[in-house]
């Protein structure tokens, strides 16, 4: 109940602040499909979890780097508000908390690069987090495609418990997101070469729609899709 108030109560700030300092558009190619789902998207800024969500009209509980709820109080709010911390070589402890709230027909957030994007831009490859959850649950995956200007990237640096750990938030500025179709894969999840398959699809979704919604923000008519930096 608690993690369900605090998202609601903090849901209209993040959207009340996107459209005072964010030139934020929104294109939905499809409408999203009742029941659970796999949010999945590329993941330029450390701002991204909280705007993705403005495109989805549920709860929605996101996979997040460990190091980041030990940042306070933000990691305080994180934990309270219903979201899940990757632990470094514990992955499929994520994985299975996710599981449990898709069978329960939730929502989730993933990020398939597992980390910020390259500065300057491009992808990393994906990692298997997304195929698993997508072939263990049976729930659509529905990739989200983002572009934001990269100079308006702002590092700040942070303590994360004993650590010192910088964040690129992105403050001000336009940001575009273009959300897919949904993606559905069914087979064994053990299956690697599957597992790895299914991975590539979604992220190579991911960057045609991080590529329209380059084309929008610029207002020209063609980018190529960038092949992935690993």
């Amino acid at each position: 109940m608690l993690d369900k108030m605090l998202y609601w109560f903090t849901r209209p700030t993040i959207t009340a602040y996107s459209k005072v300092m964010l030139d934020l558009d929104i294109d939905q190619n499809a409408s999203l499909p009742a029941g659970p789902k796999i949010l999945a998207a590329n993941h330029p800024s450390v701002s991204d979890p909280f705007l993705v969500i403005l495109a989805a009209r549920q709860q929605v509980s996101i996979l997040i780097a460990e190091e980041v709820f030990k940042v306070k109080p933000f990691g305080t709010y994180l934990s309270r508000s219903g979201h899940i911390p990757v632990i470094p070589g514990r992955g499929q402890e994520a994985i299975d908390r996710a599981l449990r709230l898709l069978e329960k027909g939730k929502t989730v957030l993933i990020f398939p690069e597992g980390q910020i994007s390259p500065r300057g831009g491009g992808f990393h490859a994906p990692r298997t987090g997304v195929a698993r959850l997508a072939l263990a649950s049976g729930a659509p995956v529905i990739p989200i495609g983002l572009h934001l200007e990269e100079q308006q990237i702002t590092p700040l640096m942070s303590r994360a418990g004993s650590e010192d750990v910088v964040g690129y938030w992105y403050f001000k500025g336009p940001y575009s997101i273009t959300v897919g179709h949904p993606m559905s894969f069914q087979g064994d999840v053990e299956d690697r070469e599957l597992v790895r398959g299914v991975s590539r699809k979604v992220m190579d979704r991911i960057i045609m729609l991080a590529r329209q919604s380059e084309r929008r923000m610029r207002g020209i008519s063609h980018i190529p899709a960038l092949p992935l930096q690993i």
